[in-house]
């Protein structure tokens, strides 16, 4: 379904493809949950084989978001130079390493499966270490999607084509306004009071980010 989003014809332009590496993470800590192995124990069910392969993947992942968290909240451009500096060398390292890894394992094994999907999409889980603004994860996007997902069988359809590009937008107002703290309903409330003689050129100060500042 989102494949269409990064063809090089797409109208009005393509979207560079971000990878997000907590889903790539997922199935190599499944293989390497000594915990769930421990619980599976003591209720008496047969373990899983923990995979030592899977374990260095995991702590080598694990590697990348120690360095994120450092440099949380930070500009893109210092992002940008950490990245360089710290991340990249181990990207690369990492890269080597399961490609070593894939060669030796069986098309139909876990491990290749969950291989293969970082390494098909290289380009989008190295997109971040030259793009300061890109996330490790998307789970803030995720996150901000919940509210949505939660309550889907309340407004399961939109009505028409229209109504779905309006609320799609009122999802991004109301997410933006609690991404920077404000209430989205004394923000929604205030606008729509005062935006029919708000002057045009400066709608942009009605932004949730410039309304709270004002």
């Amino acid at each position: 379904g989102y494949t269409k989003l990064y063809l090089p014809d797409r109208r009005p332009g393509p979207i560079t493809e971000a990878a997000c590496w907590v889903h790539a993470r997922r199935p190599f800590y499944a293989m390497a949950d000594v915990e769930a192995n421990a619980r599976r124990r003591a209720q008496g069910k047969k373990p899983a084989v923990i995979s030592p392969i899977a374990v260095e993947m995991v702590q080598r992942i694990d590697a990348l978001f120690d360095i994120e968290r450092d440099i949380n909240g930070q500009s893109a451009e210092v992002r940008k130079a950490v990245r360089q500096e710290r991340s990249k060398p181990l990207v690369l390292e990492l890269e080597t390493w399961m490609k070593a890894q894939r060669a030796k394992l069986s098309r139909d094994h876990d491990l290749a499966k969950a291989f293969d999907y970082l390494l098909n999409r290289w380009p989008a889980f190295t997109l971040f270490l030259d793009d300061g603004r890109v996330c490790l994860s998307n789970n803030a996007a995720e996150r901000a999607l919940r509210g949505i997902a939660l309550g889907r069988k309340s407004w399961l359809f939109a009505g028409s084509d229209r109504g779905g590009q309006r609320a799609a937008a009122m999802y991004s107002l109301i997410v933006s306004a609690k991404m920077n703290d404000v209430d989205p309903q004394a923000w929604l409330a205030d606008v729509l009071h005062r935006i029919a003689g708000y002057p045009a050129h400066r709608i942009d100060e009605l932004l949730p980010w410039n309304w709270k500042s004002a």
